[in-house]
């Protein structure tokens, strides 16, 4: 019979890698061509739709906050341009998630 500590300890380090809410959301190449502007820098534009993220702002414990939005920057600036967009302007943030408008620019 296995020694219990080993399972105890096996069990405990993949609980705390399951639970350590690491996530890591890449910008993609043409997520990267799209801008984060401001409702005044796209008064010339055309909106091409709406753009929600969402992830993960507590594990255990409160995410921070800054780390957070920037994942949701990041999953909208790559939605953003599945749409063909070049601009996306926030419209609402509420833990771990946002609400964008996705713009085309000349």
């Amino acid at each position: 019979m296995k020694n219990p500590k080993t399972y105890l300890t096996t069990s405990t380090l993949l609980l705390a890698f399951g639970l350590s809410g690491c996530t890591y959301v890449s910008l993609t190449e043409a997520g990267a061509k799209v801008a984060q502007s401001s409702a005044q820098a796209v008064t010339n534009c055309t909106l091409v739709g709406d753009v929600s993220s969402q992830t993960k702002d507590t594990v255990i414990l409160d995410r921070n906050t800054g780390k957070v939005k920037e994942e949701l920057i990041v999953l909208a600036r790559n939605r953003a341009a599945d749409l063909g967009a070049t601009d996306l302007v926030e419209t609402g943030v509420e833990g771990g998630s946002a609400t964008f408008k996705a713009y085309r620019c000349n």
